[in-house]
């Protein structure tokens, strides 16, 4: 039985060496009692509690007919005795990034090819574009599928602020601060002219400033900012918000952040943010005077690539429109800025927000979310949420994308990291309201929450293993690949600039005041609410049980979610959203104390 988790290279040895790429092996052995006897004491019996089936010798040669019927990677019984192993299938679309395949094959992946495989012969799908439900109700315990039914009700621009405006009215508005006032159009065309007026009358001759957005077009295409009302013409699904005039400029440039979430489930919940992303830079100097000038306030690549100013070295911001988050908040210490009180304002407002949707996303196994976080910084270092992208760009225009490279690595390292997911009594639960998936859960053959190696004790600073699972974690630990040279190469070109534009920095200073915080790295990013004593090595896990902790890190992931005992419980035979919120709010309260 091919198993995701274990890994095997030799005839004499069934838990083979340590493996550089996504731990993906297919296990074959002669008979039940030479399997049994090649484990180490104990082992065989967690073993099949996990869900790995010791086949016992069947004595005759395989026919063709059923060597087709097998399921992908399986070992043929008349091949010689001891372990083989196959590499993993990625399967793609025209729209599935370069990247993704690259680094697939990288890794030591094949790619799926219809006209050779069987169409289950293969183990993560990736691709742009969502799946249908029956896509998921059929996927099955080898499959992974990069996108999770239901998560438009987050990335598609009017939803999104429907969820939160529901969250702030059920759990107030001292939480769900960073989300800009926001009208969907046209339902609250009246409530949004009411406002609009009111506040003109308020400031007298002080000016407001709107931004109009379609609620489903992406990479800033058709975007309206006014001041005026006779300038507003609104014709489809948009919303409206109030735009952020006083944003944080770098050498008089506007810039966000593009902020790398993973989900790699919903049922239990678990969120995993990672520690490096993007900085977005306008390309001309803002200027409240022109809003018609795009390159000044939108701070979408793909319109500023195209601008007169992306080649030109421009002040503090140097080559092109991109910075590292490394290099960003390298910056913001240089002003005294206690950068990392801002990262953890801005991780709580990615699980808030997470918080909105998620007891609504259907059930469903085998399958994470890559999103992206658009996150704009005031100049009093207020992080105002813009929208949350699907499918966050992958493309490679120029050498800090590079780190996306190392962003699909980890990606691959965190979804073996947990194993194929199996989501127990939720799931159980689920089947009652849903005969459909009940049928695919017991096509899928899922293992109850009790069926996994546990853990001796929950701890989220350290990972504590009986003797047994001492012996698994050795068997099957994988090494995250050392980042590629053509990385280094990107941000040491990336270094230069950043070295130009010193000179350039007294000028532009931030007008901002917080505390500095010492950090002994450049790179400070502990997780959210605790720091991680140790950072574990990349090891897979059979599945994240209901009563134990997902794993703390993977690469440059760490969780975010769920952050202490009590929201491991809420997440846990249902989502308790109000034991979640009232976590939050402590943790609040311990920081502002």
């Amino acid at each position: 039985v091919r198993r995701p988790d274990l890994c095997s290279s030799t005839p004499n040895q069934v838990l083979g060496p340590l493996r550089t790429t996504t731990p993906a092996c297919i296990l074959n052995v002669p008979s039940e009692a030479n399997y049994t006897e090649q484990l180490p004491a104990g082992l065989g019996a967690r073993l099949q509690e996990a869900g790995v089936s010791i086949p016992p010798w069947q004595g005759r040669p395989t026919s063709t007919l059923e060597k087709k019927k097998r399921k992908p990677h399986l070992m043929e019984e008349d091949e010689p005795s001891g372990a083989l192993l196959k590499p993993l299938v990625f399967r793609v679309d025209e729209t599935t990034p370069a990247v993704v395949q690259s680094v697939l094959l990288e890794r030591g992946w094949n790619k799926f090819d219809e006209q050779e495989q069987n169409a289950e012969d293969w183990n993560l799908y990736w691709r742009t574009s969502s799946f249908r439900m029956t896509e998921h109700i059929n996927v099955k315990p080898w499959q992974q599928l990069n996108h999770h039914p239901g998560t438009t009700k987050l990335t598609r621009k009017d939803c999104l602020a429907k969820h939160l405006k529901h969250m702030r009215r059920m759990y107030g508005t001292s939480l769900y601060q960073f989300i800009p006032l926001t009208f969907v159009m046209p339902n609250d065309y009246t409530k949004f002219v009411a406002e609009y007026f009111q506040e003109r009358q308020m400031l007298g001759t002080k000016r407001s400033y709107w931004i109009c957005k379609p609620a489903e077009l992406s990479r800033g295409r058709g975007i309206l900012i006014f001041s005026d009302f006779k300038d507003f013409i609104v014709d489809d699904m948009y919303i409206v918000q109030k735009y952020i005039s006083n944003p944080l400029l770098i050498g008089r440039y506007k810039c966000d952040l593009r902020i790398y979430v993973c989900v790699t489930g919903f049922k239990p919940l678990t969120i995993y943010v990672y520690q490096e992303g993007l900085v977005r830079f306008a390309t001309e100097k803002f200027d409240l005077s022109n809003l018609q000038n795009n390159y000044a306030h939108l701070t979408n690549s793909s319109i500023n690539k195209s601008g007169a100013s992306y080649e030109k070295i421009k002040e503090v911001i140097g080559h092109g429109c991109k910075w590292t988050l490394s290099r960003f908040f390298s910056y913001l210490r240089s002003w005294d800025v206690d950068d990392l009180l801002l990262w953890k304002k801005i991780h709580r407002m990615v699980i808030l927000t997470i918080l909105a949707i998620a007891p609504s996303v259907p059930f469903a196994a085998n399958c994470f979310e890559l999103f992206g976080f658009d996150v704009l910084i005031d100049d009093s270092l207020k992080p105002w949420l813009l929208e949350v992208n699907c499918s966050p760009a992958l493309t490679l225009d120029c050498s800090t994308d590079v780190l996306k490279r190392k962003l699909v690595h980890d990606i691959i390292d965190l979804i073996y990291l947990n194993g194929l997911r199996n989501e127990g009594r939720e799931a159980s639960n689920a089947t009652h309201r849903n005969s459909n998936i009940d049928a695919a859960k017991s096509d899928r053959g899922g293992l109850d929450a009790h069926h996994c190696l546990p853990y001796e004790s929950l701890s989220f600073t350290s990972r504590m293993y009986n003797k047994d699972d001492s012996v698994v974690e050795k068997a099957v630990s994988v090494h995250p690949k050392a980042a590629p040279a053509s990385q280094l190469e990107g941000e040491m070109s990336g270094q230069e600039d950043f070295h130009l534009s010193t000179k350039e920095m007294a000028q532009s200073k931030p007008k901002i005041q917080s505390r500095h915080t010492r950090h002994k790295t450049l790179m400070p990013y502990a997780s959210l609410f605790q720091s991680h004593s140790c950072k574990t090595k990349t090891s897979p896990r059979v599945l994240s049980d209901h009563g134990k902790a997902p794993d703390p890190q993977a690469g440059n992931f760490v969780l975010v979610f769920p952050f202490n005992e009590a929201t491991l419980g809420a997440s846990r035979n249902g989502l308790n959203v109000k034991r979640i919120i009232q976590e939050l709010q402590k943790l609040m309260n311990k920081q502002h104390s």
